[in-house]
């Protein structure tokens, strides 16, 4: 059985300086890893793409769980993962939750991994 990795606190701006300029230490590492692995499911992907571009901004659970053929508390899981990851943000109305992407934090995780990146 593979090794559960611990929980830490996600939802603030990423820890620390780019990989590339000094080694990491353990808590650094391990906060980078628990947010790819949140992104490291091919469903968590297909959502990010959805919310990124999507000219509304937001969408609700029952549309994005339509649009990935998947069931809506599937989906909701998928969405968990990335709310903890603070890739996402919910917001309820009424028996509805509406997603938008954290973009900033995807941006953060970037320039983590590589500042040299798509400048």
């Amino acid at each position: 059985m593979p090794k559960t990795l611990p929980t830490i606190d996600m939802t603030a701006p990423i820890c620390c300086a780019p990989v590339s300029a000094a080694a990491l230490d353990d808590d650094a590492a391990l906060e980078i890893a628990l947010r790819l692995k949140a992104l490291a499911d091919p469903v968590r992907i297909k959502l990010m793409s959805l919310l990124l571009t999507t000219e509304a901004g937001e969408v609700c659970t029952c549309d994005l769980a339509a649009a990935l053929g998947l069931s809506e508390a599937t989906t909701s899981h998928h969405l968990g993962q990335l709310k903890k990851a603070g890739m996402v943000r919910p917001e309820r109305r009424g028996m509805n939750v509406y997603y938008s992407a954290h973009a900033d934090a995807l941006q953060a995780l970037r320039g983590v991994l590589d500042p040299n990146c798509c400048t």
